[in-house]
């Protein structure tokens, strides 16, 4: 089993007439703009249908475990920028990163802080993640993420991954190429993961769109 993220989670229900799952996001986009509304941001309108930019799909769910190689990519490269980034190394667990850690707890890394398995990244652009102050507000994943925030952190992650990109844009020459990394290559992992998420981020931030994990 593995972790499926995806967009347009509501216009995909309302045209496929499951009330019940539009229902269930509607609550859920209930408690998202309340907790916009209590850090002075805009509420976020989720679209009823699907938007002009679609995701390459060159795969679907990833293991969930593969998350936590490309925080600890990104970790590394964030905190030591001039340095070249190494793989894991065989017997190493990436979420016992102590770099991972130290930006865990600062809530402004949009990637690491927010929700393994669940919860939703809004294409509105603020600092740091974002949680409920009121006890009563169901937040999915108990962290809301910027997809804008996480696509301006992937961009930034690229390079350190072999990823060109041309102007911040990921051309279909490339992002196919990526789609075919074989799996004993050192970064197959986090190739996989940064490839998922910056097309979905890049779809949130088109179309207006949230993220959702599940």
């Amino acid at each position: 089993m593995g972790l499926a993220i995806s967009v347009h989670s509501y216009a995909f229900a309302l045209s496929e007439g499951d009330l019940e799952y539009a229902e269930d996001l509607r609550r859920d986009l209930a408690a998202i703009n309340r907790v916009l509304a209590e850090n002075d941001l805009p509420a976020h309108e989720e679209p009823e249908t699907r938007g002009a930019a679609t995701r390459r799909e060159h795969m679907g769910s990833f293991p969930y475990s593969f998350l936590h190689y490309l925080r600890r990519a990104y970790a590394h490269a964030y905190t030591n920028p001039s340095e070249p980034l190494t793989p894991v190394a065989a017997g190493e667990n990436p979420t016992e990163d102590e770099l991972v850690d130290d930006l865990l707890y600062m809530f402004d890394c949009h990637l690491i802080s927010h929700s393994d398995a669940e919860g939703c990244y809004v294409p509105i652009d603020f600092d740091h993640v974002l949680a409920a102050e009121a006890a009563d507000i169901a937040l999915p994943g108990g962290i809301l993420g910027s997809s804008v925030a996480l696509l301006r952190e992937l961009t930034y992650l690229a390079p350190y991954l072999g990823i060109e990109l041309r102007d911040g844009v990921l051309t279909d020459e490339v992002a196919a190429t990526m789609a075919r990394t074989e799996d004993d290559d050192p970064f197959a992992r986090e190739r996989e993961v940064w490839l998922t998420l910056f097309e979905s981020a890049r779809v949130s931030v088109a179309n207006n769109t949230l993220i959702s994990f599940g």
